[in-house]
């Protein structure tokens, strides 16, 4: 069997235990295995084919889970998240994980267990922010930043523990900054590529105008000419 043959079968194999519902470790190494070939060009369209499934999938999967509890919603999270890793899709991977990490923290109030850890937040703006969503890596960082509520600090720490502490919190609000700034960045830089695109597009317009009338003079001075030499012909044949 041929190594294009086997890649198939393992597609098909991946594509008939995702919709069977089959989420687990299982279903994620035979992804993996899919994933493993060395032509870069066949990587790149496998990725794109697997992206393009498992994001239908997991869209129809995610809203089909109203009525189910916490920890399957969790569950199949935390798949999608791993998924989407596997395969190198940064923006729904981050997407899903904040989903999961926002669902914890509604349902904490009860379930310690579900909480979520400063560091939970602080790492997953850090990778927001190395992917360039910067706005969900602010928020990331005011939720980093609940966690640690500096009044409880103040009754429970020692001096040094509460150095400590302190210094994450700077760590964390220089993070924020970051995000801040970078976020309104994106947007300055978004306005002036919207701002170029309408002056180019004017400009075109414009050039296209101008083009036309410049041919619509040509056209209209040929056509003078041509009436003028026809003239000057008609004038020497009567005086002959």
């Amino acid at each position: 069997m041929s190594s294009s043959e086997t890649i198939s079968q393992q597609i098909s194999l991946f594509r008939s235990l995702i919709q069977s519902r089959r989420f687990d470790d299982g279903t994620l190494r035979i992804l993996e295995s899919v994933l493993i070939t060395r032509d870069v060009k066949s990587l790149l369209e496998l990725r794109q084919i697997l992206r393009d499934f498992i994001r239908r999938e997991s869209v129809s999967v995610i809203r089909n889970l109203t009525n189910s509890s916490v920890d399957h919603k969790l569950i199949i999270l935390d798949f999608f998240v791993r998924a989407f890793a596997i395969i190198g899709d940064s923006e729904s991977c981050l997407a899903l994980r904040y989903e999961e990490l926002a669902l914890r923290e509604l349902h904490s109030v009860g379930y310690q267990q579900l909480h979520v850890s400063y560091a939970e937040w602080f790492t997953f703006a850090e990778h927001a922010i190395e992917n360039r969503f910067y706005a969900i890596a602010r928020k990331a960082c005011e939720k980093a930043l609940e966690c640690l509520p500096i009044s409880d600090m103040l009754k429970t720490k020692d001096s040094e523990g509460l150095y400590e502490d302190m210094e994450v919190i700077e760590k964390v609000k220089r993070l924020k900054d970051i995000a801040t700034v970078r976020a309104s960045s994106q947007s300055v830089q978004a306005q002036a590529v919207n701002y170029l695109k309408r002056k180019v597009a004017k400009h075109d317009k414009v050039s296209t105008l101008v083009v036309k009338e410049k041919r619509l003079s040509a056209s209209i001075l040929f056509r003078n000419g041509i009436k003028k030499h026809n003239t000057r012909k008609l004038q020497e044949l009567q005086r002959l």
